[in-house]
């Protein structure tokens, strides 16, 4: 089992990488593989022109598609974001908006049913309004969302400010073994024949009459 960890920070091993980091830690002592993947800056905005449906991949050729292909074997995620401006940053926005999208349309919704978490860190304020941003990602994918014994946050303007974050980085051991426990418990299900449940054809209306 293994999970990975999206850094959608500008810097690379800023303040989101020290908080990821110190899941990976605790997802290693719980037996769970893991790894950082850093976005980078390469990441257009979605252009909402549903071409992913026919092509089975996003018409921008970026690192959005490398993502959904590396991303497809890992059996969790933890989406890391900075506060920018009360919201996610606009690299993961877009990041996120397309891959999850382009997934789900060209059939290969590597997303559903597994677990997802998201975790935000800032200077002073913002955290929840990023945290629902970033959740949302999850919930309309069949993700169940892994909670710590808090919103999932650090404070720090620098990394070395966010060690001493002490109940912001106990938070994060907390959420880590949260995700390795349901991950556990998902393939001890998988075992004894528990499937996740039939999708049905997805139905879309809107309220214009």
């Amino acid at each position: 089992m293994k999970v990975l960890l999206v850094n959608g920070s500008p810097h690379k091993h800023g303040c989101t990488y020290t908080a990821l980091e110190e899941i990976a830690k605790t997802l290693k002592e719980e037996g769970i593989d893991s790894e950082i993947y850093y976005i980078g800056f390469d990441a257009q905005p979605c252009r909402a022109c549903y071409a992913c449906a026919k092509l089975k991949r996003c018409v921008i050729n970026d690192k959005v598609n490398e993502f959904i292909d590396y991303a497809a074997d890992f059996d969790g995620y933890v989406i890391g974001s900075p506060v920018h401006y009360a919201a996610a940053s606009g690299l993961i926005t877009n990041f996120l908006d397309r891959a999850f999208f382009a997934a789900y349309r060209s059939g290969r919704n590597i997303f559903a049913h597994k677990p997802g978490a998201a975790i935000a860190s800032a200077r002073r304020a913002g955290t929840t309004a990023t945290l629902d941003q970033l959740n949302k990602y999850f919930t309309i994918n069949q993700m169940p969302i892994i909670s710590g014994r808090y919103w999932n946050m650090v404070h720090g303007a620098a990394p070395e400010e966010i060690y001493q974050d002490l109940e912001g980085m106990q938070n994060l051991r907390i959420l880590a073994r949260n995700m390795a426990w349901h991950l556990k418990c998902q393939e001890a299900g998988k075992n004894a024949g528990i499937l996740p449940p039939k999708d049905e054809e997805v139905v879309y209306t809107n309220f214009i009459r």
